[in-house]
């Protein structure tokens, strides 16, 4: 006790007490913060380091011109790092990447390039590059007993101004379009939702839980599955279409019939 009382009035003591506690306040946060770098150790213990090599191949073959050879983007592209997983996914299973015209404010959906299997390979190589979600797991995106009435309140409040109110899409400021969701696969809706791909916002856990994003999923897959008990949907992009067919189309058969009846009547 007498060593620890003379030491403690040394000069230099408040500075010795207070590196021990920043050292201390700094190890027990990394003790107890949540692993959430995704950097390469991360992925090799649930990805298969063969995956990842194969995944960097491909990317170096058809990605690095405009993404670099190793993620960090170009004047032309945006760094990689970061991304995750679940962003490429998104953009390479719907054609989006590797894009055709990388000066397009946005790039259009086409026909795939690279299989299922190798997109997860390069997915799975630009998630060892560091952070980003994952592609979501099958139980993550089990929405078959989702609250389909909740995500049709969340869908009309979050994404029906964009989207259309069936998921038909539309266009956006600055050359940009909000795509159909017609053939987007509920991987894709919840990749989407995680990963705010375009001018759309990422809807993280603090403004749509898991919950909420399957009920999101169950809403959009039962509206496009729905008949349409008018006959003709005209592509579900709401009362202007209909309107307008209507006016073309109903009015112009009347105006016909007229026409018709009135030549009839000065051929009698």
């Amino acid at each position: 006790m007498k060593w620890i009382t003379v030491r403690r009035r040394h000069p230099r003591a408040g500075y010795a007490v207070m590196l021990l506690a920043l050292f201390g306040l700094g190890a027990g946060y990394m003790a107890l913060m949540p692993d959430s770098t995704g950097g390469a150790e991360a992925v090799s213990s649930r990805v298969p380091l063969q995956d990842i090599r194969e995944g960097k191949q491909l990317y170096s073959q058809s990605c690095s011109t405009c993404h670099g050879q190793n993620g960090e983007g170009t004047d032309v592209a945006p760094s990689l790092i970061g991304v995750g997983a679940a962003a490429v996914d998104l953009q390479v299973s719907t054609g989006r990447m590797p894009a055709m015209n990388p000066d397009a404010p946005q790039q259009p959906r086409k026909r795939r390039v690279f299989n299922q299997e190798e997109t997860e390979q390069i997915a799975a190589y630009v998630q060892s590059l560091g952070g980003g979600p994952p592609i979501p797991s099958g139980s993550d995106i089990a929405y078959e007993g989702a609250d389909v009435a909740l995500g049709g309140n969340l869908f009309r409040a979050n994404c029906a101004q964009c989207h259309n109110f069936a998921g038909s899409g539309g266009a956006l400021t600055g050359g940009k379009e909000a795509p159909d969701l017609h053939d987007a696969t509920p991987t894709q809706i919840y990749e989407a939702m995680i990963t705010g791909p375009g001018a759309m916002p990422v809807f993280g856990g603090d403004t749509l839980s898991a919950e909420e994003k399957l009920a999101v999923i169950k809403f959009i897959v039962d509206v496009r599955e729905e008949p349409n008990p008018g006959g003709f949907g005209l592509g579900r992009f709401g009362p202007v279409t209909e309107g307008l067919a209507g006016w073309l189309i109903g009015i112009g058969l009347l105006i016909a019939a007229a026409l018709w009846m009135t030549a009839k009547k000065q051929h009698d």
